[in-house]
This record gives structure tokens, C-alpha cells and sequence, in this order.
């Protein structure tokens, strides 16, 4: 039976019994397709109240359940449930080249302060849940969809740890069970007849049945310092005195630059720094190996407690020992030890690399450190075959038992390669078309990637695109088609500063959201709440500047707050929430009308302007007897007048009979007079930081 359906049947049970629910309020974007529930009322203030139970089923029976066909099973990865939607060019992954990427973190992205108290609260007065659930993701699906979303990329979804956790909720990177979905995803509204895992079951069907792939974050890096792994195989972790926990950071190489990459050449220098061989001494054998008894105690007390009590510090008052934390690859790296997750133990032996150093300290145990970080430039020989089937069956286990239909591999790029390729060929044996993204920043190594088996990188977009003034952004639109892999076009991630709180405001959020569409051989990529110009960065990771986590007035309830680790909820009542959604769900459409050209470097023509310097940027896509005009005013200050050269574009495209006609206008200036003249130049009149596309077909 239909997951959807068993979602939809509870929400109509339990509707029965919670008619008194009188002041629960969902965003109005929520309800972009207008669904039809009793005593729906409108505050106009960017509120909408409706009875929860009866608006969520609704959303899936009046329009979710519309789609498709009996005949299809949506349980499935996507194209193995309808292989006749795979273009024949897009086989073995490729499929992503034609998507445009939604981030979606389901407990952020699905809260709201529903009953309007001014905080968000785990059971509200009517006992239901105000973060975010998968029921009410499922809610979000047809907005996403209005704009031309067609991949839901999902930060991690498995159950973390709170041990040492990070603000109000923990960091979903700090996974304790890759096996096991976080329970905090459990939408109260369902009952008892649904686990978790059934209304996950139920979010990938509706993405299914709308067009949509599902994309999971795993990090078969790290693991929490808490792991559940750790009842069984202590051994796969790096034990330190729980004493030394408190000083416990990555030493310092003082003969070395900061933030070198772990590479063999630079070895024997970390290992003359007294910093380094202090820290490496401070590594212990596992509790398992020297106390197999006491061991055995301390897991059946652990069993016995039934969840009252973490094996960890069961470990930590038993032995006195426990995990060490991770940190950065990057030698001299100022940042501090990641407090809340640890390294696997790849390999039983020391790296290679480093063994000629380590003879001539003595003997050492397992041990973190930067060459150990960063397995892919210092792997061992032994390797631990145990863990690597474990890592290995992350993904089949969410393909077998959810259908999801792609994966990105958080940092990829640390894991020796026989293990990348085993990931890989794992998932592809179940489904041919899982799409893999590599957590790959530097554009120098996309090459490497695709011959990895990857689909796509990451790309550093999130660095470039944001960086107008300084010529960033029209390098990164100029330079993608030549990329030896497609990458994404992202302004903006979970790790980022978010393009409203950055130089140029709203219009540089609005502009850059929209010109994604239009770069060639890119995927879009839109990160949540961006649409509704948020301007508190989820998490301070990348580029961010001191004061990032302020970005909000003092007054606001999530003032200093990160959605990564708190209690949070996207401004979805901003003024102007409605401007990015009703472009996109126009300009989406442009885009899909000319993909086909827009991934074909064959078909991408880069056009000029009167000057290198003149603020903008554009593109050609020919397809067939029409090509379309893509430009952008990168001035988000002032209105400017561009001279648009077309004379890269086929000749025939310059012919009196071809018309020209604007397309789309994201200030919704009407260029009444655009025309390409005998120059073969376009002459048009921008507004500040506005997209405009342009039409010209043969007649």
C-alpha cells in the first residue's frame, strides 16, 4: 500500500479526535496550491489558520496523490520505478545535469512557530511538534515544485548523537546510527501507526510522484564520539585519557605554513614537532583489547540501562578512557578539535607514509592526526574490511528500504579511493542511475572526480557568485562551460553567509538566484530560505565573517541562533516573499525550455559587451531555429544601459527575418524597443541587479 496513503488515513484518524484545534497557523507559501479545508482562515500577515491534521492530509490526497499512475511503483529509486522518464544521453547518473537542486535540512526547513507563542517548542499546547517533521516536508513539496525544484538534496536524516552537542538540538553530522532515521523526524500527528521510517517512506513517494529525486548528505568519514558502533567495535575508534580531553587540540608544525595539505612531502616536518609527537602519545590501546572483561560488563550495563545512560560515559567512568575528536586534514589549520565527531580507523596499521617517522619515536597506538585525516594522500596497507563493508552498505540500505536516487559523500575527497569505489559500485549494482556528488570545492580537481565515478562536484560557486565587485561572479558564469565536470551554481549553502546578508542585499540575493538558471553546464542550487531572503547563515563554516551569526536584530526570537544546531525557523513571513518564487517559477520554465542547449557546450555561446568592464554578464543557448538571450546588470546600485554583442552567435541569427522578443524581466521592465540592430548588438536599459532573457527566432 500506497505510504502516502497510510500517511493521509492517519492524519484523517486522528482529525476526528483533535477538532478543537483552533489556533495552529502554517506560512502561506505552504499553501501555494490554495487546498481546499474547512475554517481556513487568512491573516494576511503571512499566516494562514487551518486544523493541521485536515491541511496535511489534504495536501497529499487533492494534489500529491493527482500525480502519476497506479501502474508505478514510487517506492522505488525513481527511474528504476519509470525508466521511460531517462533521457538516453543521461544514463549511469548523469540525469543531475538536467535538475535544479532544493537544499532541504527537514527540521529547520519544515518548522514554524505554529500556534504564534514567539519560540518553537518540541509539543505546542495542542502536543504537536513545531520543528520540522517529514509530514510536513511532504507540505512543502508542490511550492518546491512551483518553482522548478526537481531534486530534494537532504542534509543528513540519521539518528545523532546529543552527547556534547552543539546549541539547543546537535549537529545532524554528528550521526550516532547511519542505519536508523533520527526520531525527531516523527510527526506526532500520525500517532502510533507510523514510525519514522514509514512517513520517510511516505516524503520520498510524494517527491516521486511530483518528479522529484531525493538526494541524501552521508558521512562515512566521521561518526559521532558517541557512535553506536562503539558497543560492538571499539577498535574502529581512536581512545585518548578522558583527562586529556580538556587540552586535546590539532598540535602545531611550527616550521610550516598554516593550512598545507597532508601530503607526504611535508611528513617528516610534522613528525619533528614536539607539539605532534606529544599529541600522538597520548593515544591508548581500545578498552576492548587490554580489558576484554571488564569490556563485556561494561556493554551489558549499557544494555540494561535501555537508553537511560551513553555507552560513552560508561566508558569514560569504567576505563577512564574515551574517544578522541576529530579535526581538520589541513596542517596548522586554526581551527579548534570538532568536539561532537571522530575518525574511523580506515586501516589497522599506521599510514605508510608516516611509518618511516613513527619507528623512530617507538611505539605508537592508533592515533588522529593530519596524515591520518586525510586517508586519501596516506592510506595503510591493513586494510579494516569490517568497517569498510559497513561504510560500504550506508547507501543500499537507504536505496533498499527508501528509494532514494542519489548521494553526496561528505568529505569524499579524504577517503582512500579503493574505498570511494567501492561506495560507488555498491549503490550502482541496485540502481544504474545513482547520482554521486563529490564534496569537491576546488574546480582544478573535477576531472579527477568524474574519472572517480562521480556525476558532478560542488564547485566553489558559494565563492565566487557572491563576489560581483571584485569579478567573481562573471569568471565563475564565463568559465563553467569549459569545467571538465558539471558543478553547482550556488550562491549560498548551509556553511555559508547567506547572499542577503552579503554586499548588495536583496537584490544581489534575488539576482544571483535567478542567473543561476541561465550558467552553462551547471545545476542550480537553492539553498533553503534563501527564496525568502534569509539572512541568518545556517551554520558559520565557510567564509564567513566575524559577526555572521548576528545577522539578525537583537529582538528576533532566533537572534544569534544557527539552524545547523538550534531550535530554528526561516523567515517565511518576509515582505517580499512571494518575488523569488513567482520568478523562478517562470524563468524555471525558460530554463527547461532550453536544457537540452544550456548543458551542450556545442550550443553555449558567451556573449560580450562594449567593454571588459562594463557591469554584466550573458549567454547564448541556441536551439534549433531560436536562441535564447540570457543577461544580467551585475550593478545592483544602478540602472545601466548595456550593448549587448551577439556576434558569436550563428550567422543566420542575423537575417531580417528574425524576431526578438523579451521572454522574461525579473524588475519587469518592458524593453519595448529591444532589437538587434545591423551591428548585431543588442541595446537594452537595465534596472539594477536585473535578469532579462531575450528570444530570437528564425522565421
Amino acid at each position: 500500500m500506497s505510504y502516502l496513503k497510510k500517511v493521509a488515513l492517519a492524519l484523517a484518524a486522528n482529525e476526528k479526535k483533535h477538532k478543537t484545534v483552533f489556533n495552529y497557523t502554517i506560512p502561506d507559501l505552504w499553501d501555494h496550491e490554495d487546498v481546499c479545508v474547512d475554517r481556513k482562515i487568512n491573516v494576511k500577515d503571512g499566516n494562514v489558520i487551518v486544523n493541521p491534521f485536515q491541511f496535511y492530509k489534504e495536501v497529499i490526497t487533492q494534489v500529491i496523490l493527482k500525480h502519476g499512475s497506479a501502474k508505478v511503483d514510487y517506492h522505488a529509486p525513481y527511474f528504476l520505478g519509470q525508466p521511460n522518464k531517462l533521457p538516453s544521453s543521461l544514463t549511469d547518473g548523469a540525469w543531475i545535469r538536467h535538475s535544479y537542486a532544493y537544499s532541504m535540512m527537514v527540521r529547520s526547513s519544515a518548522s514554524y512557530d505554529h500556534d504564534r507563542s514567539g519560540h518553537l517548542e518540541n509539543e505546542n499546547l495542542y502536543g504537536l511538534k513545531e520543528t520540522g517533521t517529514f509530514v510536513k516536508a511532504i507540505a512543502l513539496l508542490p511550492y518546491l515544485k512551483r518553482m522548478g525544484i526537481d531534486v530534494v538534496y537532504m542534509l543528513p536524516i540519521s539518528k545523532y548523537s546529543l552527547k556534547d552537542k552543539k546549541g539547543e538540538l546537535g549537529s545532524p553530522y554528528g550521526v550516532s546510527n547511519f542505519f536508523k532515521l533520527d526520531e525527531g523526524l516523527k510527526d506526532p500527528m500520525t500517532g502510533d501507526s507510523l514510525s519514522v521510517e514509514d512517513e520517510f517512506k511516505a516524503f520520498v513517494e510524494a517527491c516521486h510522484r511530483l518528479d522529484m529525486k531525493v538526494i541524501i548528505d552521508i558521512i562515512p568519514r566521521t561518526n559521532s564520539v558517541n557512535s553506536d558502533l562503539i558497543v560492538e567495535h571499539p577498535e574502529w575508534f581512536y581512545w585518548i585519557n578522558h583527562s586529556d580531553l580538556a587540552d586535546y587540540k590539532p598540535p602545531l608544525v611550527p616550521t610550516l605554513d598554516n593550512v598545507l595539505p597532508a601530503k607526504a612531502i611535508y611528513l617528516e616536518e610534522v613528525f619533528k614537532s614536539e607539539e605532534v609527537i606529544a599529541h600522538i602519545k597520548k593515544f591508548k590501546p581500545n578498552p576492548k583489547s587490554t580489558h576484554p572483561k571488564k569490556w563485556d560488563a561494561c556493554v551489558k550495563a549499557w544494555h540494561e540501562a535501555q537508553g537511560s545512560v551513553e555507552i560513552l560515559d560508561l566508558v569514560q567512568d569504567m576505563f577512564g578512557l574515551t574517544i578522541a575528536p576529530a579535526f581538520s586534514d589541513g596542517i596548522n589549520d586554526p581551527q579548534p578539535a570538532w568536539s561532537d565527531v571522530t575518525f574511523f580507523r580506515l586501516f589497522l596499521d599506521h599510514p605508510l607514509n608516516s611509518q618511516p617517522f613513527l619507528e623512530k619515536i617507538g611505539h605508537i597506538e592508533p592515533y588522529i592526526l593530519f596524515d591520518v585525516a586525510k586517508s586519501s594522500y596516506n592510506p595503510g596497507s591493513i586494510v579494516n574490511e569490517p568497517l569498510w563493508d559497513t561504510l560500504t552498505d550506508i547507501i543500499p540500505y537507504f536505496q533498499r528500504n527508501f528509494g532514494i536516487d542519489g548521494a553526496r559523500i561528505d568529505m569524499g575527497h579524504a577517503l582512500p579511493d579503493p574505498l570511494i569505489t567501492m561506495i560507488l559500485d555498491k549503490a550502482r549494482e541496485l540502481d544504474p542511475n545513482f547520482c554521486f556528488i563529490a564534496e569537491e570545492l576546488d574546480v582544478e580537481n573535477a576531472k579527477v572526480s568524474m574519472e572517480k565515478g562521480y556525476n558532478m562536484i560542488i564547485g566553489d560557486g558559494f565563492i565566487r557568485l557572491p563576489r560581483v565587485n571584485e569579478g567573481f561572479f562573471n569568471s565563475f558564469v564565463y568559465t563553467s562551460v569549459n569545467m571538465e565536470s558539471p558543478l553547482f551554481a550556488v550562491g549560498e549553502t548551509h556553511d555559508t553567509p547567506r547572499l542577503a546578508a552579503r554586499e548588495g542585499g536583496e537584490k544581489l540575493s534575488k539576482m544571483v538566484t535567478l542567473y543561476s538558471l541561465f550558467i552553462p553546464n551547471t545545476i542550480p542550487f537553492l539553498n533553503s530560505g534563501q527564496e525568502v531572503f534569509e539572512r541568518q547563515p545556517m551554520n558559520t563554516g565557510l567564509d564567513c565573517r566575524p559577526d555572521e551569526a548576528y545577522q539578525l536584530s537583537e529582538d528576533d526570537p532566533y537572534y544569534g541562533k544557527l539552524a545547523l544546531f538550534d531550535k530554528y525557523a526561516f523567515h517565511m513571513n518576509h515582505k517580499d516573499r512571494f518575488v523569488i518564487p513567482l520568478l523562478l517559477e517562470k524563468a524555471s520554465k525558460i530554463r527547461e525550455s532550453y536544457i537540452e542547449s544550456i548543458v551542450s557546450k556545442e550550443h553555449t555561446y558567451p556573449l560580450g559587451f562594449s567593454a571588459p568592464w562594463d557591469p554584466a554578464a550573458g549567454m547564448g543557448f541556441v536551439k534549433g531555429k531560436k536562441a535564447l538571450i540570457a543577461v544580467v546588470n551585475t550593478d545592483f546600485y544602478h540602472h545601466q544601459t548595456h550593448t549587448v554583442k551577439l556576434d558569436s552567435l550563428p550567422s543566420e541569427f542575423f537575417g531580417l527575418n528574425v524576431s526578438c522578443k523579451l521572454v522574461f524581466s525579473s524588475e519587469n521592465t518592458p524593453h519595448l524597443n529591444a532589437h538587434v540592430n545591423e551591428h548585431k548588438v543588442l541595446m537594452i536599459h537595465c534596472a539594477p541587479a536585473e535578469v532579462v532573457c531575450f528570444e530570437l527566432e528564425i522565421l
